[in-house]
């Protein structure tokens, strides 16, 4: 039976591609079964919808607080029952129950080499540190902002007339390529997690 991911989504969802992509070409061994967004206009929705994967919308403006918003997040991941959980551009950080509830089966994808530069603007705080290498992680989701177990990277320069938006353009490219890879590794059971460390599994 194929693996089933969702996957949550808030913005553009280049991410969300790259993995739509990698599913049909027979790259990943699993199947994006559902989208999950909390804003209803983000792009990556017509992305799935062009895809024909179903999407869900949990505006989070709706919501009074918090918990009312993970609660209803967390009975929809119930039902899709996933085998994987990606954040693709997703802008929230998961509550205790849901990241309890999918211990290392959640996914983020970030632009930086964590653990510097966690958080919002991450190319921004780059630049702005001086930093001459910089690129992106695919990290395992605890309870923290940009924390959890690192399970790849993969760096880029970094040039002295970067913007933050040249320098994320350069760092998209390497996400396109490591968070499919990540993906993979995981459904294939090759990822385990000893305590901070991941190690991929030799076959």
């Amino acid at each position: 039976m194929s693996k089933r991911i969702v996957v949550l989504v808030s913005g553009r969802g280049t991410n969300l591609q790259a993995l739509i992509e990698a599913t049909q070409s027979g790259y990943i061994g699993g199947e994006i079964v559902l989208v999950v967004s909390d804003n209803p206009q983000a792009y990556a929705l017509r992305r799935a919808q062009e895809a024909g994967i179903p999407a869900t919308v949990l505006d989070y403006g709706l919501f009074p607080n918090k918990k009312s918003y993970e609660a209803a997040l967390l009975e929809v991941l119930e039902r899709a029952n996933p085998d994987l959980i990606c954040l693709a551009g997703y802008m929230r950080i998961l509550g205790k129950g849901i990241v309890s509830r999918y211990r290392y089966r959640i996914l983020n994808i970030h632009p930086s080499l964590l653990p510097a530069f966690p958080g919002l603007d991450a190319q921004k705080q780059a630049l702005e540190y001086g930093v001459k290498v910089s690129g992106c992680t695919v990290h395992f989701v605890d309870e923290g902002m940009d924390t959890g177990p690192i399970v790849l990277q993969a760096s880029c320069p970094v040039f002295d007339d970067d913007t933050p938006h040249t320098l994320s353009e350069r760092i998209l490219q390497y996400e396109h390529q490591i968070y499919p890879q990540a993906v993979k590794l995981f459904l294939e059971g090759k990822l385990r997690v000893d305590g901070r460390r991941v190690v991929t599994v030799k076959e």
